[in-house]
């Protein structure tokens, strides 16, 4: 099957997270995955892992584990979601060379051999009665992710939960740890509608006398995991040693700092900015550290650090600086409110002479979009607001309406190309443009801006110069 064919295919599928109207919501449930991957094989059986829920941060705390074991010369299967431009994202293999990291995403031609296979057994499985119906969007390259990484033969497979945790289809593995990031408030239509309860969602990748690795946080969220781990015999590990000072001088757009790891001092040099990183960069730690203690794997000081330095997890408070008449644009996939509090938190460290400020800002609706238009819109000199390629995407109206109350000027753009356009004309260079509120808009924009400006947005501006 050819790779273009693929992805049509794999997106033709169920969305999870999308009920077409008129229809049942779709229903999650384990044994459906079970049943798909029992007549693969199993290969999630022979995979070591580390599986990671949480409401905001599991990326980065994925990505910055993978590059650490990656650096220490393992050959490490990273699998995250959403993507942002490309859907081979998701699947990468990480390895390392003396500490150098390369990152390899699923090459073209195995993700549509995967495809195919996971395609006409799901089939199969349909026709005798097995499977209700075909495998979903998420399942399909969940599974694909399972054979690619087991095919590959890594080390250790590093898999980011796609939502929840108890029901998320890659909560079939047994893994080494489990990790839990900051939890909040969010996807509470299918989670629940308290912290507490989306927590014990979160705690259903806990496995029996398992090992968790978290932080303390709300306290709720605290609550529910410490009851879900004590049924469970867990030992629960806090990586609050390696979260550092919080009076720290902050570098909107890297974290640079010193921990002490078993007597160690360790050098923190990341790209990732912002100061809700800290946790997550803590908590990378403390599960490659238990790798290492309990599980035999090599992973030295110097490959935590070298592994954190060259950590890639792009659309996370990424820069782009200046260049000719375009403002520097910031990107953030922020689309929660405890990830617009955190842009809001890192935006205070920006320089105040980097004015005026734009925002580029899109979401879904099923998001609340009037809580983030009162933490991020009045930081802002002028809001531009755009529609994502999604069913789900908010309407302009639906955005506006938030914005009237808490904005200083709105603009309404048919596209993220339109309001990047936009953005330029109205933006001079020494402004600031920052693009958040929807992974798709952000994958959008970066494209756009990675592609060196193929639409060359830059005339823009310079056309009016």
């Amino acid at each position: 099957m050819p790779y273009e064919a693929a992805v049509q295919r794999l997106y033709a599928l169920a969305a999870e997270l999308y009920t077409p109207p008129g229809e049942p919501r779709r229903k999650f449930d384990l044994d459906q995955m079970r049943t798909l991957m029992r007549a693969l094989g199993d290969p999630q059986k022979g995979l070591r892992s580390v599986l990671i829920a949480g409401t905001n941060g599991k990326g980065s705390t994925a990505a910055t584990l993978a590059a650490i074991c990656a650096a220490a010369g393992h050959r490490v299967g990273l699998y995250t979601s959403p993507h942002l431009a490309r859907v081979n994202e998701r699947i990468q293999i990480l390895t390392g060379d003396g500490g150098a990291v390369s990152r390899h995403e699923i090459e073209d031609e195995l993700f549509a051999d995967a495809f195919d296979r996971v395609e006409a057994i799901g089939t199969a499985l349909v026709q005798d009665g097995s499977l209700p119906a075909a495998p979903s969007f998420f399942e399909a390259l969940t599974a694909m992710a399972f054979c690619y990484f087991n095919d590959k033969k890594v080390d250790v497979a590093v898999l980011e939960v796609g939502m929840g945790g108890r029901l998320d289809a890659t909560n079939i593995v047994e893994p080494m740890l489990s990790v839990i990031t900051d939890i909040s408030l969010d996807h509470m239509e299918w989670l629940g509608p308290t912290v507490g309860a989306i927590a014990r969602e979160k705690a259903g990748i806990l496995r029996p006398k398992g090992t968790m690795v978290t932080l303390p946080q709300h306290p709720e969220a605290n609550q529910a995991l410490g009851e879900v781990a004590v049924a469970l015999e867990v030992k629960g590990v806090s990586a609050a040693e390696l979260v550092p000072s919080p009076n720290l001088p902050q570098d909107p757009t890297s974290n640079q700092y010193s921990v002490v790891l078993d007597g160690e001092a360790v050098e923190v040099h990341s790209p990732l900015g912002g100061q809700h990183q800290q946790r997550n960069l803590a908590l990378a730690m403390m599960a490659a550290r238990e790798l290492r203690t309990h599980h035999g794997y090599m992973i030295p000081k110097e490959a935590i650090e070298a592994g954190i330095r060259q950590t890639a997890w792009p659309g996370r408070f990424e820069h782009y600086a200046a260049r000719g008449r375009r403002a520097s644009v910031l990107l953030d996939v922020g689309h929660n409110p405890a990830g617009a509090w955190a842009l809001r938190s890192a935006l205070s460290h920006w320089p105040a002479e980097a004015t005026p400020r734009t925002l580029i800002f899109s979401c879904l609706r099923d998001k609340p979009i009037a809580e983030l238009a009162q933490i991020l819109f009045p930081l802002f000199d002028r809001v531009i607001l755009t529609t994502v390629d999604s069913p789900r995407s908010a309407t302009l109206k639906e955005m506006s309406e938030a914005a009237e109350p808490v904005a200083t000027a709105v603009e309404e753009c048919a596209s993220p190309v339109d309001a990047m356009d936009m953005a330029t004309w109205l933006t001079p260079p020494a402004g600031l443009i920052v693009v958040t509120g929807s992974v798709l808009l952000v994958g959008a924009i970066r494209s756009m801006l990675g592609a060196q400006n193929t639409r060359n947005v830059n005339l823009v501006a310079e056309a009016v110069s």
